[in-house]
């Protein structure tokens, strides 16, 4: 469900915060934090699911341990803002792209990516990015420090 708010309640938002801290938790627990039982646990969180309030679940990979020491974002600026699908479909294949969002500002295009080193950088920007059609130019900032990583708390 895209773009539809979804009406959810009090327990719905304790629920929301409880697993979005860990995902991992036992519906027990959840229910003894909400003071309701296991059974209104997993039916609101299928509830949660149905309405694609909640999409997905997986663990978080630490990329640093497995030898991707930079993380990147990347401006792209487009020849045309109507060529970002096309763009997106050919950044989708260079696995190293974990993210792409269309925005609005000097580029049409920010990319969150990972390598294994600068060159391993520089192979990934010159020999695929800016190499896509219809891509102008990019612009990279490298990450020195991720401070903030968290989900917007809903309590």
């Amino acid at each position: 469900m895209k773009n539809v708010e979804c009406k959810v309640d009090a327990l719905d938002l304790k629920i929301l915060s409880i697993i979005s801290k860990d995902a991992r938790i036992p519906f027990r627990n959840v229910a003894e934090l909400c003071g309701v039982s296991r059974a209104a646990i997993h039916l609101r969180v299928q509830h949660l699911i149905d309405m694609g309030v909640i999409s997905g679940s997986c663990y978080e990979i630490d990329l640093l341990r497995l030898g991707y020491k930079t993380c990147t974002y990347i401006g792209i600026r487009l020849e045309r803002g109507s060529m970002y699908k096309e763009v997106v479909e050919k950044l989708y294949e260079i696995p190293e792209v974990v993210e792409c969002c269309y925005t609005t500002g000097p580029y049409s295009i920010l990319a969150k990516m990972y390598s294994h080193d600068n060159e391993h950088l520089m192979q990934l920007l010159n020999g695929k990015v800016q190499e896509i059609p219809g891509v102008v130019s990019t612009e990279t900032m490298i990450v020195l420090a991720n401070s903030i990583k968290r989900n917007m708390p809903l309590e």
